[in-house]
Parts: structure tokens; sequence; C-alpha cells
């Protein structure tokens, strides 16, 4: 996502957390729970738009389309998209579908942990499995201490949200691979620092790639520890445009191939935006591709 747009729902201060799964005993749960294969979920920020005008009949949309999984983007003053925790987790079971993951934030100052506190009880009440910190604000990116005293920060509210059985995770962008102080953040701090046992990585595929490296390789590095993975293509373009996946240039029946070492649980489909601002019908080419082409 843009820093704009994320400092725009990064309302709330942290995020929630915990434990990773031991690599033989990854529960790959699909659409058909006798499937063997990970669910199909969708970001909600790629209709970002849609919710904010109409949560109800853009989340009946989505089911039409056949996601059964939900993450959400849209958590403030403990309601999800001004709906209770109790009242949106009905909206969503209504239509046959699951809120199993949910984005929230750390601020630039740091955590907090009585609003880490009241954000896992929120989640908790709607009864998500993860919450995700998806952003780090430019301010947090200067230094190598910076970045490890934003990594003490997820194993701070990793413990509190452990409280309420709801794992914690981290999203990536590009940023996090850009050499700081002579380190590589992603790779020296985050899955050094980052404690196992509080801390998952929510693998975005796209912003990996962009980055020029290989999600496969970083699976074999740190196998079990990304239970979920945001798919979302990348166009054969100059500019590298977001595209529905199946329609671009990553290899995603090879990353879906390597699941049983990467811990993947989860695909999350997320496209920041659209050429044509069509969220929608893109939403529908990455769901019929990922079910027809790669989960075959």
């Amino acid at each position: 996502m843009k820093s704009q747009n994320r400092r725009e729902f990064l309302k709330f201060a942290t995020m929630g957390a915990v434990g990773a799964a031991a690599l033989g005993q990854i529960d790959l749960k699909a659409n058909s729970l006798s499937a063997g294969k990970p669910g199909i979920g969708l970001q909600l920020y790629t209709i970002r738009d849609a919710m904010k005008a109409d949560p109800a009949g853009s989340l009946k949309k989505v089911a039409d389309i056949g996601f059964k999984y939900l993450e959400l983007a849209g958590f403030g003053d403990g309601k999800f998209y001004g709906y209770t925790p109790e009242d949106f987790k009905k909206l969503v079971t209504d239509l046959g579908m699951e809120a199993v993951s949910s984005h929230s934030g750390v601020e630039v100052k740091g955590v907090d942990t009585s609003n880490a506190e009241a954000m896992a009880e929120a989640h908790a009440k709607l009864g998500v499995k993860y919450c995700i910190q998806p952003w780090l604000v430019e301010e947090r990116r200067k230094s190598v201490d910076s970045y490890k005293k934003f990594v003490a920060d997820l194993n701070v509210v990793g413990g509190v949200m452990q409280k309420y059985g709801i794992q914690f995770g981290y999203h990536n962008h590009d940023f996090e691979f850009k050499p700081v102080e002579g380190k590589v953040p992603y790779f020296d701090i985050y899955m050094v620092d980052a404690d196992p046992k509080l801390v998952v990585f929510e693998m975005d595929c796209y912003w990996v790639t962009r980055a020029g490296q290989n999600p496969i390789d970083i699976f074999k590095k740190y196998p079990g520890r990304f239970h979920l993975l945001h798919f979302k293509d990348m166009e054969k373009t100059p500019d590298k445009f977001f595209a529905p996946v199946g329609t671009g240039s990553i290899d995603y029946k090879a990353i879906y191939d390597a699941r049983a070492i990467s811990g993947m649980k989860y695909i999350i489909v997320e496209q920041d935006n659209t050429r044509d601002g069509k969220p929608f019908d893109a939403i529908k080419i990455s769901f019929d591709n990922i079910s027809n082409k790669i989960l075959v």
C-alpha cells in the first residue's frame, strides 16, 4: 500500500499476536476443508472505497465471487468498518465467510500496551486468528536501532495478543530489503529479532519480488514462518504496476507449490490499485485464476 493510504487507516496504536506453527503441523485449510489447500481470502483494502460507501453490499459481492475468508483493513475506535465486533462478525458469517485476519498498526512513537489490550479484546470478539502490522512509518526506518526498537515492539504486542488467542504477524513491503547502516532489515533484524513464538510473517509476494528477492528462497531460509501470503501480480510494464493474479510476471504456481516449506495457511488476494478503477473485476480474475490454475 502507498504510505499516504496506510496512514489513513492506521488510527489505533498496535496490533496482535502469537505462536509459530511447527512445520510438520501446518493446517492447510481451504475453501473446502477436505481439499488440503490454503484458504483463499481477500484483503479488503483492495475494495476500500466500496467498503467505506457500502460495507454490506460490498461484502455480498465478495461472497458472490466465491471468497470464503477475509482480511480486514478498517479497525478504529473499537469498531470494524463502523460495526461493533459482534455485528460485523454476524454480517460476515451470514454471507458464508469468515474474518481470519485484520491489519492494524503501531504508532510512530511505539507501543502502548493498554491500546494493545483494547485492540486484542475487540479482535477476540470478532474471532480473527491473526492481527497483522501492515506498515512501518518512515520515521522508524532511519537506523538499525530504530528498526530494532520497532521489532522489539512487535514482540511486546505479540505477547499481549497471545493472551487472547490471536496470532500476531508483520506484512512487508519493499523498503525492508533496502540496506540501512550495512544491514538489510528484513534478514538482519526482523527475522533475527522477531520471536517466532510471538511473530509470524505475512509475505507480500509482489513487494518481495519488486525488491529483487525470490519468495521461495526466503521460504527455504526461514521455513514455516509465513502463515499468510499476499498474492497480487506484477504487470510486464516498465512501472511494474499491480495486476490480477495470473495475468502478470510472478510465478504464483511455483510459490504455491512451495507451500509446505513456507507454512502457508491462507492465500490473501490484494491489489493496491487498478488501472481502470474496477477492483471487483480484478479480484474476480484473481480468484478464478487461483482456483482454476494454481490450486490444481
